[in-house]
């Protein structure tokens, strides 16, 4: 019997190499048929093609275009990317100090770097860019963005940006800096038990800075932590990884990934026991510009319900990337894996690969849930548990960010005071801030204004002489003037507010900027009413309640 069941098992085993043997022959032979079917076609090409065609140049761009439908992380890359890319690695470089990613294949901005020259003018996460200087950037590839926007320090690059609600490219102007990354921008306390820190990436550093700002935390006595992760971008699994082992029990499975081979197949666990204790609640804050392995703590730490997430939902990359080479002068970086978190959530978003190429049809659950029972999205990104959504900022407003005038402004008039709380009591700021606008002759549209401008162009075109235009535009020009006249006063205090946390940041840098800017931040301020709270914190991970909570900020 033990015979019979040892053929058995041996013959059960042979079927199986067999099957296996003739999926991957299966493989190679469409491999080989259509590598064949691109040689011919590249070959009847440069061989009958009525003009003489650069090879080098031709390759290349074919090369581009085969992976133009793909993820936009996965790229060719020749010696002069491969420097940038190094470049930026070392946390340095000349440049504005911006992350970008594609949406919908179109350049965006996914964040503006802390205290640089995309910040201070008014970039932010989600504007398009449409142009570099003269270059047009559909169809480009980020490396080459990229290169374009970096430059020698001092140098000047134009960005002509696409924003959301605005109906014209806005141009920004920006000089070049030697930009400096810091992976902790801040960290401290925002009241006596309430600790902040704003992690900006996440690099081979970042958990060394992350412990070092937590036990100063604790040292102080913190009984809540406000984790901040907007517009981080990411960067080192291994760092998210080791940060997430300072808050998890150990032995918990933090992420994993999923790929084609055996090595692209990870699992990862925290390890150590954490150094925040149990009883420090924790809330992070996401926004669209928190991706990959922001998404990977924030929503890794929804899943064990460690904490609470607050804010928008997040980018949703959750994608891996393996760099091979082909020779000593190219190499392809390719998406070999997919993140996934606790719940088997899969953090990438879906749309990322034209359904026509996507051989795998398969439905990916969209309801997961966390370790108490709590039910969590599997759409891709992360989910706060609280939503804080924003609406447009106002004209006057919007102008003054877009074009840095309130950095301008405390640049101009800094040497007026010597202390923050100096600016602070100075009643006449707001007259000699609106004096300000008025000499800069901005274009400042009201709501509605730069659609109705274009309206009046396209009537007064089509019969200027008719006297009903005339007397219907005669009414709107009133009603846009009667506006304005009023504009600036009904937005004062917010300006108000961005013009002192500015002189917050000239007079106490990082920390004076954020504790200004927590006045007014609504996630932050969301965030401290969930941690002065115990019963509504811990309410938020009892699996029968909907946390549907959201509101509406300014």
């Amino acid at each position: 019997m033990k015979s019979k069941k040892y053929i058995l098992f041996i013959f059960c085993m042979l079927c199986f190499v067999t099957i296996i043997q003739a999926g991957k022959k299966d493989i190679y032979k469409q491999v080989r048929k259509n590598q064949s079917l691109i040689n011919n076609v590249y070959r009847h090409l440069v061989t009958n093609y009525v003009d003489d065609i650069d090879l080098d140049a031709f390759t290349k761009m074919s090369i581009n275009n085969m992976l133009l439908d793909l993820d936009p992380y996965t790229v060719y890359m020749e010696n002069e990317e491969k420097s940038g890319i190094e470049m930026l690695t070392k946390g340095k470089y000349g440049g504005v100090g911006i992350q970008i990613g594609k949406r919908e294949k179109v350049l965006t901005v996914i964040t503006p770097m802390e205290n640089s020259p995309a910040k201070r003018a008014g970039i932010v996460s989600g504007d398009k860019i449409i142009k570099i200087d003269d270059s047009i950037t559909e169809g480009m590839s980020m490396n080459d963005a990229a290169k374009l926007i970096r430059g020698e320090k001092g140098s000047n690059v134009i960005l002509s940006i696409q924003r959301f609600g605005e109906s014209n490219l806005i141009d920004f102007n920006l000089t070049r800096e030697n930009i400096k990354v810091k992976d902790i921008s801040y960290a401290g306390m925002l009241d006596d038990q309430t600790g902040y820190i704003r992690l900006t990436r996440f690099s081979r550093n970042s958990d060394k800075e992350m412990k070092k700002a937590l036990k100063e935390l604790l040292d102080q006595n913190m009984t809540g932590l406000v984790l901040d992760l907007r517009d981080n971008p990411g960067g080192l699994l291994n760092a998210a990884v080791n940060i997430l082992d300072l808050f998890i029990d150990s032995g918990e499975m933090l992420v994993w990934t999923e790929g084609k081979t055996q090595k692209s197949k990870r699992k990862y666990q925290s390890k150590t026991d954490p150094i925040v204790p149990e009883d420090v609640n924790i809330t992070i804050l996401v926004n669209q510009g928190s991706a990959s392995a922001s998404e990977i703590v924030a929503g890794t730490l929804q899943d064990l319900d460690r904490g609470v997430v607050v804010g928008r939902s997040t980018f949703g990359k959750g994608l891996v990337q393996t760099v091979f080479k082909i020779d000593k002068e190219r190499s392809l970086k390719i998406t070999t894996a997919k993140y996934y978190i606790p719940s088997g959530r899969l953090i990438q978003k879906p749309g990322y690969l034209p359904d026509d190429i996507l051989a795998d049809s398969t439905e990916q659950d969209s309801i997961f849930y966390t370790k108490s029972g709590r039910e969590v999205s599997g759409a891709g990104g992360i989910t706060p548990d609280y939503k804080v959504e924003l609406n447009k900022a106002s004209p006057i407003l919007a102008a003054s960010w877009r074009q840095g005038l309130f950095f301008n402004f405390v640049q101009k008039h800094k040497m007026d005071y010597e202390t923050f709380e100096d600016a602070k009591a100075d009643t006449s700021i707001m007259a000699q801030f609106e004096n300000y606008l008025h000499a800069g002759d901005l274009d400042i549209y009201m709501k509605g204004e730069s659609n109705y401008i274009d309206m009046k162009e396209m009537l007064w075109n089509l019969d200027s002489s008719n006297i009903q235009i005339q007397g219907a535009l005669e009414i709107l020009d009133s009603y846009f003037e009667q506006i304005a006249l009023t504009q600036f006063e009904m937005e004062e205090e917010k300006m108000h507010h961005w013009l002192m946390v500015e002189f917050a940041d000239y007079f106490h840098g990082d920390e004076g900027r954020v504790k200004q800017s927590a006045i007014q931040d609504k996630d932050i301020q969301k965030a401290l009413t969930l941690l002065h709270d115990p019963v509504v914190y811990e309410n938020v991970f009892l699996p029968q309640l909907e946390n549907t909570n959201s509101m509406t900020v300014d």
